[in-house]
Order: C-alpha cells, then sequence, then structure tokens
C-alpha cells in the first residue's frame, strides 16, 4: 500500500526527473546569434534595391503631387496620397522579399554547417550564443559571386 509520503516522495522524483531531462535536451541545443539589420544591409543586392525604391519613391511622389495639385476636394487628396504610399510599400516589399529569403537560406546552411539548433536575434540575447552573423554574410557574398 501507497502511503502519502511515499505517494509524495515518487512525485518529487518524477518532477526531478523532468526537469533534469529538460535541462539536459536545453543543454545540447547550440544557439546562434545574428544582427539581421547587418545581414540585410550587407546583402549584395541591398545597395541596387535600395537605388532602386528611391527612384520609385521619387516616381510615386511627383505622380502625387501631379493628382493631388489638380483635385480640388481634401478628401480626394488624402486618398491619392494614401494610394501613392500603398503603391510605395507594395513596390519596396516586391523588392525587398528576394532579399529576405536569400538572407534566411544563408542562415539556415550556416546554422546547419555549425551545427546551430536555434538562432535569435542578436538584440533579443542577453549573454551568450555564437555570433555567426559575418560567416551568413560571408555566405550571402558566396551565394552571389555564383550568380
Amino acid at each position: 500500500m501507497f502511503s502519502v509520503k511515499r505517494l509524495g516522495v515518487l512525485l518529487s522524483v518524477a518532477f526531478l526527473f523532468v526537469v533534469f531531462t529538460s535541462v539536459m535536451a536545453a543543454a545540447n541545443e547550440k544557439i546562434g546569434v545574428i544582427d539581421s539589420q547587418k545581414i540585410i544591409f550587407q546583402h549584395p543586392k541591398f545597395e541596387a534595391v535600395t537605388k532602386q525604391l528611391q527612384q520609385i519613391s521619387r516616381t510615386k511622389e511627383n505622380e502625387m503631387k501631379l493628382a493631388v495639385d489638380k483635385e480640388p476636394d481634401q478628401n480626394k487628396k488624402a486618398q491619392i496620397f494614401n494610394t501613392k504610399r500603398n503603391e510605395l510599400a507594395q513596390e519596396e516589399q516586391r523588392l525587398m522579399q528576394p532579399i529576405f529569403k536569400e538572407a534566411e537560406l544563408a542562415v539556415r546552411t550556416v546554422a546547419k554547417v555549425k551545427a546551430v539548433t536555434v538562432v535569435i536575434e542578436k538584440s533579443a540575447v542577453y549573454f551568450g550564443g555564437i555570433d555567426i552573423t559575418d560567416d551568413v554574410i560571408q555566405e550571402l557574398k558566396k551565394n552571389a559571386a555564383k550568380k
């Protein structure tokens, strides 16, 4: 027959076992950290895309000014402004999406090579982790040179 004391001891041992195995599993995790902003800014295509976006921005701004100058209704002016702003945002997303995808692929490649199981934004980590940012940038440059 189980006594309450014996049941308490068994539950305590089971709890300690669960805590111990989860700590051991966490100890097997190898955590990498990245500075995603640095990765994006140093992407081989970033400068060209930025220039393209500046040109598109100027074009959208000119289109907006011409349309707003012709329109007497303030509500329609605001609508024109919002439409052009949304068009610019869509263009930015369209042009930046390949850069984000290539960066993500490079992070995954470097993490796999370095046996990193978790990658976290560097600014979210107070202490520890393996910084793989420069390795990711090198991977992006290597991939760009192949194309």
